[in-house]
C-alpha cells in the first residue's frame, strides 16, 4: 500500500516541476470544456428528438398562423420555428411592398423568399456548428499535449536518476511510470471529445437535411399555396418499369 502511494498521481504532482503541472492544468481545462460541450449538445439532441412531430403538426394546421403557433409550442426556439417565421416574414414583406414603385418591389418574389430562407438556414447552421471547432481541437491535440508531458517527465526523471547515481529498476520504474500517466490523461481527454464530435456531426447533418427539405416545402407553399406531395419510392420505380412498355406499343403496332 505504501509503494502504491509512493508512485501515484499525488506523488507525481509533488515531485513534478512547473512544466508538468502546467500541462496537467491545461489537460484539466480541456477536459472541462469538452465535457461541458458534450453535455450541452447532448441536451440539445434530446430536446430535438422530442420535436420530431412538430413539422407534421405545422402542415396539419388549418392556416399559417395556427401552424406557427404549433411550431412555437412543439419546437420552441428551434431551427424549424426560425425558418417558418423567417419565411412568413418574407411573404408578408412581399405582399406589403408589392404595389410600391421602389427598387425592392422590383425584385422577384421567389428570389426574395429564397434569400430569406437561405439566411435562416445559414444562421441555424452557424448555431449547430458552435463549439464543434473546440471539440475537434481538443480531440486532435490532447494526445500530443499528454505525450509532451510524458517526454518531459521522463527527461526530468532521468536527469534526477543520473544526478543520484542510482539506475536500478526500482529507481527507474517509478518516475517513468508516473511520466506515462500524462499520456493516459491526454487520451482520457481526447477520446470523449472525438466520439462526441463524430456523433454531433452526424446529428447536425441529419437536422440540416431535414431543415433543407422543410425550406423547399415552405418555398413551394408560399409560392403556389400548396406543399409538394411526397413521392413514394416504390410507386416511382413501378412507373419507370412500365414506361418503356407503354412507349414501345405504338412502335410495334406501326411496324
Amino acid at each position: 500500500m505504501e509503494a502504491t502511494q509512493a508512485f501515484g498521481i499525488a506523488h507525481l504532482w509533488e515531485q513534478s516541476d512547473l512544466v508538468i503541472r502546467g500541462i496537467a492544468v491545461i489537460l484539466m481545462l480541456m477536459s472541462i470544456a469538452s465535457w461541458y460541450l458534450i453535455l450541452v449538445r447532448g441536451l440539445r439532441q434530446l430536446r430535438a428528438r422530442r420535436q420530431v412531430g412538430a413539422i407534421e403538426a405545422f402542415w396539419a394546421a388549418p392556416n399559417l398562423d395556427a401552424g406557427l403557433k404549433r411550431l412555437s409550442e412543439l419546437a420552441p426556439d428551434s431551427s424549424f420555428e426560425a425558418l417558418a417565421q423567417q419565411g412568413a416574414a418574407a411573404a408578408q414583406h412581399i405582399r406589403r411592398h408589392a404595389g410600391n414603385d421602389t427598387l425592392g418591389s422590383k425584385l422577384d418574389a421567389d428570389e426574395v423568399l429564397t434569400r430569406s430562407l437561405r439566411k435562416s438556414i445559414a444562421l441555424s447552421t452557424a448555431g449547430l456548428e458552435s463549439g464543434m471547432t473546440v471539440l475537434a481541437s481538443i480531440g486532435s491535440t490532447a494526445p500530443f499535449v499528454g505525450l509532451f508531458g510524458t517526454v518531459w517527465g521522463i527527461y526530468h526523471a532521468l536527469v534526477n536518476i543520473s544526478a543520484s547515481g542510482m539506475a536500478t529498476l526500482d529507481k527507474v520504474a517509478g518516475p517513468v511510470g508516473e511520466a506515462l500517466i500524462m499520456t493516459a490523461f491526454g487520451l482520457f481527454v481526447a477520446i470523449p471529445a472525438v466520439l462526441a464530435y463524430n456523433a454531433v456531426t452526424r446529428a447536425n447533418r441529419v437536422e440540416l437535411s431535414e431543415l433543407d427539405a422543410f425550406a423547399h416545402d415552405l418555398q413551394a407553399w408560399f409560392s403556389t399555396g400548396a406543399r409538394i406531395a411526397p413521392v413514394s419510392v416504390a410507386h416511382t420505380a413501378k412507373d419507370r418499369s412500365t414506361a418503356p412498355a407503354a412507349s414501345a406499343a405504338p412502335a410495334n403496332g406501326a411496324a
